[in-house]
């Protein structure tokens, strides 16, 4: 006989039990977006720095600043897990952290996407072209909208593995 308590999912996990895996299973997603995110916020940092900066446009200027930003907050919000995480350490609160995180985390994702595809933007502008600039992003953007969007949502539906679980 099962425990009330547990989920009848095959796993034979109580409620305290799925909360620690999803959260392990969440922390180790932060850490590939943050990763992404570091490295693009640590490029656009060095961008400034160069001599060849101050010959770029106004406009280019303007987007540089813009990508700098958006780097900035993708940080912060990668960030927002830990913290909420310390806030409500041994408060009982696991499933309300868990829900919390897998919000964060799916904000982190798009704004590592929106910040990939401003960036891919902005090299092309200052190294080919506005158009070329245009055109790369554009490709970058339905890229991660195909990848990152509709094929993870496509495996939801997914028959075969709902007779899995």
């Amino acid at each position: 006989m099962q425990d009330p308590g547990t989920q009848n999912d095959g796993r034979g996990e109580t409620p305290n039990e799925r909360a620690d895996r999803n959260w392990q299973e969440l922390v180790q997603e932060l850490r590939v977006t943050q990763t992404g995110s570091q490295i693009l916020s640590g490029f656009l940092l060095t961008v400034a720095f160069q001599q060849s900066f101050h010959s770029l446009l106004p406009y280019q200027k303007t987007v540089y600043l813009v990508l700098v930003l958006l780097a900035a907050g993708t940080t912060v919000l990668g960030m927002m897990p830990v913290a909420v995480h310390r806030a409500l350490f041994r408060r009982r609160r696991k499933s309300s952290l868990v829900t919390l995180t897998n919000r964060l985390l799916v904000f982190t994702v798009v704004l590592v996407a929106t910040l990939t595809t401003g960036v891919v933007f902005f090299l092309f502008d200052v190294v080919a072209s506005l158009a070329a600039g245009i055109i790369a992003a554009a490709v970058v953007a339905v890229a991660m909208g195909v990848w990152l969007l509709m094929f993870p949502l496509s495996l939801r539906d997914d028959p075969v593995e709902d007779e899995r679980r």
